[in-house]
């Protein structure tokens, strides 16, 4: 045993301590970590091995005595729809609760040209053990690619593409908003409205496709007069509705992308003294809680948001764990959760087919 090692098990191995005992970079530590499948085997039994000779703690630094024994994993978000934050907060923080760890919920900066900035500043500060990354943060190259840096530990949630960079939960979001736009064609709907996400998110592009797909699959024409951005917020919501509403002739239903701004279409139709579900119909997606604290209550996409991070905090806790053991990780295949539809009061036949 040499000198470096004794210290190491006594003040906390780095990841630079473990890519050096096995002879490969701190970029490949962190692939063994985040169980990457392109890393060869015999590499990856080194690193495993190192691990476990300088009993490596994937932590970006050495503990302190008080917090020996105490566990942090990070939730990272910049997403300003207030409700799906609220139910990716309720699951990460009662599954850390069970899985013996804390939770650090920390926002990325008003841009993502604040993000890369953000999180390099928080990892020098150092104290997490890993990292739950939902979107958009979990497809910033730049965030990512200073984690990965870091040696850091990271599970991500609904990422642009699942097998890029280790473990990640998705959900198909196409499926359910086809699902949800069909619903509405079965219950006599010919003018639906629908109201995107932000450019550049895979969850607008998907729930768009989805909506489109309903439609062309029923022989209806995707009409873009009916189509109208958003930003995932209850003030874009707003201002959609404005416009769709506005049109000669109204759409009988509006399919918002996510529960904030269907939210925002219920306040406008109420505002224009329209009957709900009557003279319009209005579904979500999320199925955050705000969903039945309206009237009509909401029909929405149950994606299960709070199952989601959830599920991410038990992956990401099983690996800290397995790793602090010296235990082999493995490949973390992409792990899918499904949605469904929710039947609430604010979807109804329009009134001219009764």
């Amino acid at each position: 045993m040499t000198v470096k090692t004794r210290a190491n098990k006594q003040f906390g191995a780095t990841i630079k301590d473990v890519a050096q005992s096995a002879g490969v970079s701190a970029m490949t530590v962190s692939r063994v970590l985040n169980g990457e499948a392109n890393v060869r085997p015999e590499t990856r039994e080194r690193v495993q091995a190192a691990i476990r000779d300088l009993r490596y703690r994937p932590n970006l630094s050495a503990r302190n005595l008080a917090r020996a024994n105490t566990w942090f994993i990070g939730l990272l978000y910049d997403n300003p729809g207030a409700g799906s934050v609220s139910e990716l907060l309720i699951g990460a923080l009662n599954r850390c609760r069970e899985a013996g760890y804390h939770l650090v919920v920390e926002t990325c900066g008003a841009s993502e040209d604040d993000w890369v900035r953000t999180v390099g500043s928080m990892l020098e500060r150092g104290g997490f053990d890993g990292l739950i990354l939902p979107p958009p943060v979990c497809n910033h190259a730049g965030v990512l690619a200073a984690i990965e840096a870091a040696g850091l530990p990271f599970i991500r949630i609904a990422p642009d593409e699942a097998g890029d960079h280790g473990p990640a939960i998705t959900t198909d979001d196409r499926a359910a908003a086809r699902n949800m736009t069909a619903h509405l064609i079965e219950q006599g709907h010919r003018r639906i409205g629908f109201i995107g996400g932000p450019d550049g998110q895979r969850a607008s592009r998907e729930r768009h496709a989805g909506y489109c797909d309903a439609l062309t699959a029923a022989g209806m024409d995707v009409d873009p007069a009916l189509i109208v951005p958003g930003e995932f917020t209850y003030r874009s919501g707003l201002r959609a509705a404005e416009r769709l509403l506005a049109l000669s002739p109204r759409p009988t239903a509006i399919f918002a992308a996510n529960d904030d701004m269907a939210l925002a279409v219920i306040a406008q139709a109420h505002r224009l003294a329209l009957d709900l579900p009557g003279e319009l119909s209005v579904a979500g997606f999320d199925d955050t809680q705000s969903a039945t604290a309206v009237w009509p209550q909401l029909t929405t996409v149950r994606q299960p948001v709070s199952c989601m991070a959830a599920e991410a905090v038990g992956i990401l806790a099983g690996r800290l764990d397995a790793a602090r053991a010296g235990e082999e990780c493995g490949h973390a295949e992409p792990h899918e959760i499904g949605s469904e539809i929710i039947l609430r009061e604010s979807v109804a036949p329009p009134a001219s087919t009764g």
